[in-house]
């Protein structure tokens, strides 16, 4: 008999369920996929269903079903905060105490609740025993465990989980033991996320946007932020200035001494940027991977080992893991795909199976255990073919020998595709399963897939998906980045010399300067978020890559998730469907079923929408 385990991570950010049956992960989503609720941070009910389902048993056949960190302790800090800062907060405190002394401190009791009814389970006696992992533990288990290596230094970064907002660990085998951590509220998460809020943006959802407004910027307030905010050590670690912000006892993330500071009050969430806010963003860019450098570099002398895993979100900062991989002295990296809290599900499930049931862990050395991170839902030409039937929506099956030829071709001739192949991505980034796919070689590209298919802010860069065995031909970097999670500089043979005047503009001015021969997935300052596509993850991309490769000598094209702004990647045909009309993608690729706009009819619920789009 096998034995199933189930994570959970929920209640904070983004919510998700993950499935592992003697070890091995079978399934994993995030709850936003189902909702199309984006962040939904509610319990996992959709999710949880996915993950059973695909393991084709009901919630009797768990042997323990895990929670991701533990609430109790978090109330601790909660209450420790309150009572240092009081009687400062009090209307935050108030704010906080109804949902935690009527879920969050009973958390087992309000899990138990939601488990009860489902699959037919009607008594508590029934449901398997409810565990609860450590919030640091769970991130540092799903960025070991499921790595390719033996033994490794772990660096886990975020804003914070029961106390620890940093933690080092050291992996070997199947043990995972503690080396230490830096607790709230010192916080370089919560540090991008302060510059996050203050540049205008979403904090847990717009770091990203800091990231990639920092090149259109120059590092004029770094020195300030060394001065005034954090205190930076040697060896990484570091104290915040706790004047400046605000998020201990307050309902924003900074003070008017950081208004001071920095000239003025934060910006109005959707006005217009300026270039005090870009030169922000690359502070604090700069101060965040000097942090990570030299806890990385700290690490190795620590630990000896030649390997790091890295989770948390600010895991998810790719610049700084791409510096760390050129500039620290390890020898592999390895960034676990769904680094935020939800692949904390993953990571509370493997802690259970590895350090609780005790069991061995096995690895080859070169292939991580994520399966490329493709582990949601999937879908049969037969289905999809039922749901177009349904739509009336007119299309093609084309089989896999015209496919991928007729594809390279439409997107030579600069048409833009929905990509909807295989089992759906787990994590934040689409991996050639949910993608919007386009010619990197075609400078128009970006400005299109912003502006009128992702409806998002013009600066945004897309990322370039290439051939694995192509990468070096195209950047500095060769090594894998199946996940996108690193970020790499374009090869000089690809860079395009900018004129005289050219080189004279800053900012957004440069945005539409062409910048090397695949000019749609180069940011400005020449760098590039890299996926490497391997035919052994991911068959169907690949193909799709090399026949594009075939027609036009071009081993990349740019890909972006398959979304607009502010809705979750797509999980279902319906989902692909509707964005794909409510967006000016070009053709729809429902695995080997083809739908071209041009021959559909404008959606009955979005008739005055639909004008409108045609009209502008």
């Amino acid at each position: 008999m096998k034995n199933h385990i189930l994570g959970v991570s929920a209640y904070y950010h983004d919510s998700a369920a993950c499935l592992l049956s003697d070890g091995r992960i079978v399934a994993a989503a995030q709850e936003e996929r189902f909702t199309r609720k984006k962040f939904d941070a509610r319990f996992p009910v959709n999710a949880l269903h996915y993950c059973l389902q695909q393991g084709g048993i009901g919630l009797a056949d768990l042997k323990y079903f895990v929670f991701y960190d533990k609430p109790l302790i978090k109330f601790e800090r909660l209450l420790e905060t309150y009572v240092a800062f009081a009687p400062r907060g009090i209307k935050s405190f108030l704010a906080a105490m109804p949902v935690w002394l009527k879920e969050k401190l009973l958390l087992k009791n309000v899990l138990q609740e939601e488990l009860l009814g489902l699959d037919g389970i009607k008594v508590r006696s029934a449901l398997p025993p409810v565990l609860f992992g450590e919030h640091h533990e769970s991130h540092a288990a799903s960025a070991f465990y499921p790595s390719p290596f033996k033994s490794a230094a772990v660096l886990c970064m975020d804003g914070v989980g029961e106390w620890a907002t940093t933690s080092a660990w050291l992996g070997q085998g199947n043990d995972l033991a503690p080396l230490w951590e830096i607790q709230f509220p010192h916080s370089i998460g919560l540090l991008y996320s302060a510059f996050t809020y203050y540049t205008g943006f979403r904090v847990n959802s717009g770091e990203y946007k800091v990231m990639g407004l920092a090149p259109y910027g120059q590092p004029k307030h770094v020195q300030a932020i060394y001065d005034h905010l954090i205190d930076l050590k040697p060896d990484g670690t570091f104290r915040l200035n706790m004047d400046y912000f605000n998020y201990c006892t307050g309902l924003t993330m900074t003070s008017g001494k950081f208004d001071d500071l920095f000239g003025g009050p934060p910006r109005k969430p959707e006005s217009k940027l300026t270039q005090r806010d870009m030169d922000l963003a690359r502070s604090i860019q700069e101060v965040t991977e000097e942090v990570m450098l030299r806890l990385a570099r700290s690490l190795h002398r620590e630990t000896g080992t030649e390997n790091l895993c890295l989770a948390g979100g600010v895991a998810l900062n790719c610049v700084g893991n791409g510096r760390i991989l050129r500039e620290s002295p390890f020898r592999g990296l390895w960034i676990q795909p769904s680094a935020g809290d939800a692949g904390g599900a993953l990571g509370a499930a493997l802690t259970v199976w590895h350090k609780l049931e005790g069991k061995p862990r096995t690895t080859d050395g070169a292939s991580d255990a994520m399966q490329g991170s493709y582990l949601g839902p999937s879908f049969t030409n037969e289905e999809i073919e039922k749901f177009l039937c349904q739509k009336e929506a007119p299309y093609q099956r084309i089989n896999d020998d015209l496919l991928y030829d007729k594809l390279a071709q439409e997107l030579d001739d600069g048409k833009v595709l929905g990509w909807f192949q295989g089992r759906m991505e787990f994590g934040p980034r689409a991996l050639g399963a949910r993608s919007i796919v386009g010619d990197a070689r075609n400078p128009k590209m970006q400005s299109v897939m912003n502006l009128k298919i992702k409806y998002r802010e013009s600066f945004r860069p897309f990322a370039p998906s290439v051939l694995r065995d192509r990468v070096s031909d195209y950047f500095e970097m060769d090594a894998d980045s199946p996940y996108m999670l690193l970020v790499a500089p374009v090869s000089e043979k690809r860079r395009i010399k900018m004129t005289a005047d050219q080189e004279s503009l800053w900012g957004i001015d440069l945005l539409n300067v062409p910048r090397s021969d695949i000019p749609a997935a180069t940011h400005v300052d020449y760098s590039a978020r890299v996926q490497t596509v391997h035919r052994e993850t991911n068959p169907r991309y690949y193909n799709l890559l090399k026949a594009f490769e075939a027609k036009t000598g071009c081993g990349v094209v740019v890909n972006t998730s398959f979304n607009v702004r502010n809705e979750p990647i797509v999980c279902t045909p319906e989902d692909a469907y509707r964005c794909f009309m409510r967006s000016a993608i070009d053709i729809l690729v429902l695995e080997n079923c083809v739908v071209y706009k041009a021959e559909q009819k404008p959606l009955a619920e979005d008739a005055d929408w639909q004008q409108e789009f045609e009209m502008d």
